[in-house]
């Protein structure tokens, strides 16, 4: 029997009895492992094989007896907005690939109502996540933030996503959260996926899952003697109190100051993080906040090394070009006043603009590059410019934007560690897309931590697999700027500014970056 033939042969699921062998979908789908149960809906979360393209994809089935209307109909209405959602795109959102239906790819006799077909999400189950611990809050945060942003986007196409259970979601390679098992239920609205973003924030902080329907495995979240939800700071005493107060009023419908859009949420979120990231860079700097039970403070952070050299560069090249254009206007003033028959002839007075422009022989040359070496070209903007963490999570995900967005006083850093690279890590980066491949001949790197080391890497996609990155130049970063100039310009749309050395020591490890230049060949 071949290879093909042996993946596809399973015993078809009967009865709504599903386990790890059988096979749905006209004998398509294998299953392969159980994930959870969303028991509201009756949803069965698997991840199987398809025999027919050979990949792994996530199933949403819907158990039940099809002889039962009301069931039935709640399925059916479920499938609809699956349906619907498949010409959704974003990051956080698992593509639907397929919708089937009784009559269409299921049979009666197997026990299911429908079955929602998506790609699959490597990554971390949310459930073994918080298991063990909460999640600190700055990366609690972070993890939120793509999926709250997922959440803003389809409600401006009037989607209902459906992630008020927490074994839907998964946490990716990059440190995000995922909607893993699409699939809403029947009557869900939008102010259910707002109240959601707010359930996972509580379940990330605490544990403990704050919405009705939850996993045995989960605790409920506990309410105060009014039904008041307790907030997560009241459990965890290190939570922030922004982020407590953010999970609470995104969760409770009734009392003032609730949130209602993922829009507002985003916005507190990002304030969130710039506060806790500022937080750090006090206690980094060795600065001791008031003790006053809280990791928050309103001292105004120490600015680094880094950011002081951009500013007195920048205040340098201003001094110069205001002291030249003084010069300029006090020789035109003599020029004027030493216009007498004693001098020789009149001086004309509209000739400055002449005068003071170089002679053509003095004229720059076009930009060009050593012997040897091609020309260098204007600019290429990336699309985008995200965390490539292919060992782990966190360091700052939502910053990296600021590497490309043309204003070198934002800058993106690396998470503090307490051991140099590679011991904790083989190292952490950027990887920057493309919307179309460039011919890149060099890269400019602002604003760096002195001592960071780096490596420029090519990659074949948005999320390679760090071996079959491959190298193109080295550097150590030191001075308001450095580059890194290839022997021979590289065609290509994914690139990676991969940190190998951190700055610092004493067990405090971290670098900053503030702009990144990738320039073509001409």
């Amino acid at each position: 029997m071949n290879e093909k033939r042996s993946e596809q042969v399973g015993v078809r699921a009967r009865g709504g009895s599903l386990a790890p062998g059988s096979v749905v979908g006209d004998g398509r789908y294998r299953l392969l492992a159980q994930f959870g149960i969303d028991e509201r809906a009756g949803a069965h979360l698997w991840r199987a094989r398809d025999g027919q393209l050979r990949r792994d994809v996530a199933l949403t089935m819907l158990v039940g007896d099809p002889a039962d209307a009301e069931a039935a109909r709640a399925a059916r209405r479920t499938l609809e907005r699956a349906a619907h959602a498949a010409k959704f795109n974003h990051d956080a959102v698992a593509r639907v690939l397929d919708v089937l239906s009784l009559g269409s790819g299921i049979t009666s006799g197997e026990g299911l109502l429908g079955v929602v077909v998506t790609e699959w999400t490597k990554g971390t189950d949310l459930i073994d996540l918080v298991a063990e611990h909460p999640v600190a809050p700055l990366t609690a945060a972070r993890m939120v933030q793509k999926l709250a942003e997922a959440v803003e986007r389809a409600h401006h196409s009037g989607l209902v996503l459906g992630l008020d259970h927490p074994q839907r979601l998964r946490l990716t390679a990059d440190g995000t959260l995922r909607l893993a098992f699409p699939g809403p239920l029947p009557d869900a609205t939008l102010r259910d996926d707002v109240k959601a973003i707010g359930a996972v924030l509580y379940l990330l902080l605490t544990g403990r899952w704050a919405l009705p329907g939850g996993p045995a495995a989960i605790p409920a979240a506990p309410h105060a003697p009014n039904q008041r939800l307790v907030p997560p700071r009241s459990l965890v005493p290190s939570v922030p109190a922004e982020l407590s107060s953010l999970a609470v009023r995104t969760i409770e419908d009734g009392g003032h100051g609730g949130i209602r859009t993922s829009a507002a949420i985003l916005r507190a979120l990002e304030l969130a993080a710039e506060a806790e990231e500022r937080t750090q860079l006090i206690n980094a700097a060795g600065v001791k906040p008031e003790d006053d039970g809280t990791i928050w403070t309103t001292k105004k952070p120490v600015k680094d090394k880094a950011r002081r050299r951009k500013l007195a560069l920048g205040v340098t090249v201003l001094v110069v070009a205001a002291v030249g254009i003084l010069a300029w206007l006090g020789m035109l003033a003599i020029s004027f006043f030493q216009d007498s028959p004693n001098t020789g002839p009149p001086i004309n007075v509209a000739a400055p603009t002449t005068t003071a422009a170089p002679p053509s022989s003095a004229a720059p040359p076009p930009a060009s590059s050593p012997a040897g070496q091609p020309k260098i070209g204007a600019p290429v903007e990336p699309a985008s410019a995200t965390v490539y963490n292919p060992d782990g999570s966190g360091d700052n995900t939502s910053r990296a934007k600021y590497l490309i967005d043309g204003n070198p006083g934002t800058s993106w850093r690396t998470d503090q560690y307490r051991q140099q690279l590679p011991t904790i890590k083989t190292g952490v980066g950027i990887l920057a897309s493309f919307d179309n491949p460039i011919n890149l001949a060099k890269v400019t790197i602002a604003g760096g931590s002195e001592g960071t080391q780096v490596e420029l890497r090519a990659a074949d996609s948005n999320d390679p697999d760090f071996g079959s990155t491959h190298v193109l130049g080295t550097a150590t970063l030191n001075g308001p700027s450095t580059d890194i100039t290839l022997p021979q310009p590289q065609s290509g749309q994914y690139f990676i500014i991969w940190i190998t050395h951190l700055s610092g020591d004493g067990g405090k490890y971290q670098s900053q970056i503030g702009e990144l230049t990738f320039l073509p060949a001409q």
